[in-house]
C-alpha cells in the first residue's frame, strides 16, 4: 500500500513548490506538488519530451468552465529534483480551455492539444493545438484541430503500424431544450493518415456513456481501449483488431468507475497498469445534478443533436460519487481482468462542488500514468482541485 492520509486544504499551498521529496511510507519513491499560480488545478497529463524531460500539462484558473481557465505546463529535467515554474500555454479570456495532452510526432515536433468551450457548455467545445519545433521549449500559435462542436479529448495520441495517428475523443451531445449534462455522450477516434493535416471521425459503436477513451496497443494489429463510465458503474473496455480503425462495443471490466477519468498504459513487461478511483455509484449515495452546477448557463446548449431527443429519456449521467481513493491496478491478460490494487491516496473524496477558492473540494482525480525508460512509473493527479500531485514509483509493482 502506498497510501498517505489526506492533507488539510490549508496545508497544500505551502507544498506547491515542485520539489521532489521521498515518499513518507515507501522507500525509493518520490512525490511533489507542482507549482501553480492558480487556485484550481486539474486534469494533468504526463509525457516525455524528446530530450528526456518529463513534462506535465493541466488546466488552471478559478473554476472549471470559467473564462480564466487556461492550459499550464511544467517540466522536470533529467536529473532535476524540482519541477519548473509553470508556463501558461493558452490565454483566451472568453473560453474555458481544458484537458491538455502532449504528443511527440514521428518528425520530432511536439504537439500540445486541448479543448476550448464557453462556460459549462461542453457540447459546444472544439479542439485546439499548438506545435513546437524545438523539443517543446517554445510553441507556435494556437490553431484549430477539430471544429466539430462537442468534440472533447483527454487521452494521448497513439500511432498505429500504418502510420495513422489515433486521437481518442468523446462527443459531448446536447439534448434539445436542455443544458449539457453528459447523459448521451459517446466515444470516437479522430484518425489522421497525413500527419495531422486532416482528421476523420470514427465512432465507437454502442458507446453511450463511454468517454475518455484510452487506447493501449497490444501485439500485432490488436489494440484495447478503456473508458470512463458516465453512469458510474464499471470501467469499460473495447477491442480493435485492425490497428484502431474499428472497435467493438465497450463492455464492463472488473474495476469500478465513478464517472471520473482514468488512464492506462502498456508496460515494458507486457502488463497494463491503470490509475483510477476505486469507487462507483453503488458505494455512495452522494449526487449532484451535473459537473457545472455552480456556473450559470448563458446561451444554452451548443451542440444540440436532434437524434439525442430519442434517447434523452433514458439513463442519466451520475455525478457526485466520491473521487477517492486514487488507486493503481495491473492486468496481465490485455485488460480483461485487473488485480494487485494499491491506493496512492485515500480520503473522503468529496466532490459535490468544484469550489477551490473556498477549499471545499477534496477529490483525487484525473490521473495520468507513464513508464520511464528505467521502468519507473510516473503518476500525476488532481489533489483537492487545488494542486497537481506527482508520484514516482521506482518499479511498476513495488
Amino acid at each position: 500500500m502506498l497510501t498517505t492520509s489526506g492533507l488539510r486544504p490549508d496545508e497544500i499551498p505551502a507544498l506547491m513548490n515542485g520539489a521532489l521529496s521521498p515518499h513518507p511510507l515507501e522507500k525509493g519513491h518520490f512525490e511533489a506538488f507542482l507549482p501553480s499560480p492558480c487556485v484550481q488545478n486539474h486534469a494533468a497529463n504526463l509525457a516525455f519530451l524528446p530530450d528526456g524531460t518529463l513534462a506535465c500539462v493541466w488546466f488552471g484558473g478559478t473554476m472549471e468552465g470559467m473564462g480564466d481557465i487556461s492550459i499550464y505546463m511544467s517540466r522536470l529535467a533529467p536529473g532535476s529534483s524540482r519541477w519548473s515554474e509553470p508556463e501558461k500555454m493558452s490565454d483566451d479570456p472568453q473560453k474555458s480551455e481544458q484537458n491538455p495532452l502532449l504528443f511527440t510526432a514521428p518528425d520530432g515536433k511536439v504537439w500540445l492539444i486541448f479543448t476550448s468551450q464557453t462556460s459549462g457548455n461542453q457540447d459546444g467545445a472544439i479542439v485546439k493545438r499548438r506545435i513546437s519545433a524545438d523539443d517543446g521549449r517554445t510553441f507556435g500559435p494556437v490553431d484549430i484541430l477539430c471544429d466539430i462542436p462537442g468534440t472533447f479529448v483527454r487521452q494521448p495520441i497513439i500511432g498505429n503500424a500504418q502510420g495513422t495517428w489515433l486521437l481518442p475523443a468523446f462527443r459531448c451531445v446536447g439534448v434539445p431544450g436542455a443544458r449539457w449534462t453528459g447523459d448521451v455522450d459517446t466515444a470516437a477516434v479522430l484518425a489522421s493518415r497525413d500527419a495531422g493535416e486532416s482528421w476523420l471521425m470514427v465512432d465507437v459503436p454502442d458507446s453511450i456513456g463511454a468517454v475518455h477513451m484510452n487506447i493501449v496497443p497490444q501485439d500485432g494489429t490488436r489494440m484495447v481501449a478503456f473508458y470512463r463510465n458516465r453512469f458510474a458503474e464499471q470501467i469499460l473496455r473495447s477491442v480493435s483488431d485492425d490497428d484502431g480503425m474499428s472497435w467493438s462495443a465497450p463492455e464492463p471490466t472488473n474495476l469500478p468507475n465513478n464517472n471520473s477519468s482514468i488512464q492506462a498504459v502498456g508496460l515494458s513487461n507486457g502488463r497494463i497498469a491503470v490509475v483510477y478511483n476505486h469507487s462507483n455509484a453503488s458505494m455512495s449515495g452522494d449526487r449532484r445534478h451535473s459537473l457545472y452546477d455552480e456556473i450559470e448557463a448563458d446561451e444554452g446548449a451548443q451542440g444540440e443533436n436532434p437524434e439525442a431527443a430519442a434517447v434523452s429519456q433514458g439513463r442519466k449521467a451520475v455525478w457526485g460519487v466520491p473521487r477517492s481513493p486514487m488507486s493503481l491496478a495491473f492486468s496481465g491478460d490485455g485488460g480483461r481482468t485487473f488485480g494487485g490494487q494499491r491506493d496512492l491516496d485515500t480520503g473522503d473524496g468529496y466532490c459535490l462542488t468544484n469550489n477551490s477558492k473556498d477549499a471545499l473540494n477534496r477529490e483525487y482525480s484525473y490521473p495520468s500514468i507513464i513508464e520511464g525508460p528505467d521502468g519507473a512509473l510516473h503518476v500525476a493527479y488532481t489533489y483537492y482541485r487545488r494542486a497537481i500531485k506527482y508520484v514516482r514509483l521506482a518499479s511498476p509493482e513495488s
